[in-house]
């Protein structure tokens, strides 16, 4: 009896060291998404190609030639699909980080249940949510960079900084995918995600600086663009596009777009361990 009390506690600390600290196993989420992803990228890699092609060819060279004969003293004197290629960049990472977080996650969460899976292996809520960011970016990431092919094919892109651009694009899926994934996580049903994308998502694409210079807008209305991430991955972005980079602004930018992304991961994890552990 004496030996086996003396084992006890030898083996739950041996338990102890074998937990692994939280967040080390987001990988394996990762994996899952990967191998599911596998099954249907052919649809979205030609939605990637396609997507650029129709935008910058109706906006940009399509309404972009009635804008160019009327002037672009407002547009700095950049060519039209040159002014909303950047900015079409951006909400296309935000599109693509928010569509990513949206149902998936509320599937993974009600209806497959695979967060519930992942749970009763070795991960807990941080993983989950780290492993699912590190995926939706992924996406964004490819969304990105073929977008900015596309473009640069078209001249839409001038600068050779654009690639930094990508970038770029990458942080503003960063800002909004786990924000959309604490919100996600938190719905019994899929109604509200109309709401998020008809009076979140929609507004910020055609009123943060996508298709017109935000100074245009009533002065009233200018501050509400100004803390979009959005409006701040555009302004970004344009300037490495069109070669005109204010560095210290940029950086500006980009801490901005981290901020919100580091506020969106501590308030998914405490949604996922709210809804899936507690």
């Amino acid at each position: 009896m004496e030996g086996i009390a003396a084992r006890v506690p030898t083996a739950a600390a041996t338990v102890l060291q074998r937990t692994p600290r939280p967040g080390a196993l987001w990988w394996r989420a990762t994996l899952h998404w990967l191998s599911l992803y596998r099954r249907n990228w052919q649809g979205s890699a030609i939605s990637n190609f396609l997507a650029p092609l129709l935008y910058l060819g109706a906006m940009g060279y399509g309404l972009g030639s009635l804008v160019n004969r009327s002037g672009t003293a407002a547009l700095g004197g950049v060519p039209y699909v040159q002014f909303i290629a950047p900015g079409v960049l951006a909400a296309t990472a935000m599109q693509t980080g928010v569509g990513e977080s949206s149902y998936p996650v509320m599937g993974a969460v009600k209806w497959q249940r695979q967060y519930h899976a992942m749970l009763a292996a070795p991960m807990g809520p941080v993983d989950l949510v780290l492993g699912t960011a590190a995926f939706v970016l992924l996406r964004v990431a490819i969304a990105s960079a073929a977008f900015t092919l596309v473009a640069v094919l078209l001249g839409a892109m001038p600068s050779p900084l654009s690639l930094v651009a990508v970038l770029v694009a990458v942080l503003c899926g960063a800002a909004h995918a786990p924000a959309t994934m604490a919100f996600s996580a938190a719905q019994e049903n899929d109604y509200y995600f109309a709401l998020l994308f008809r009076f979140g998502v929609l507004p910020a694409f055609l009123f943060a600086g996508t298709f017109f210079p935000v100074d245009q807008l009533p002065a009233w209305i200018q501050p509400l663009a100004w803390v979009t991430p959005l409006w701040h991955a555009t302004t970004a972005a344009r300037q490495l596009t069109l070669g005109t980079p204010d560095w210290l602004e940029i950086a500006g930018h980009c801490t901005y777009l981290l901020l919100w992304a580091a506020a969106g991961v501590w308030l998914a994890v405490r949604v996922f361990t709210r809804r899936l552990v507690t």
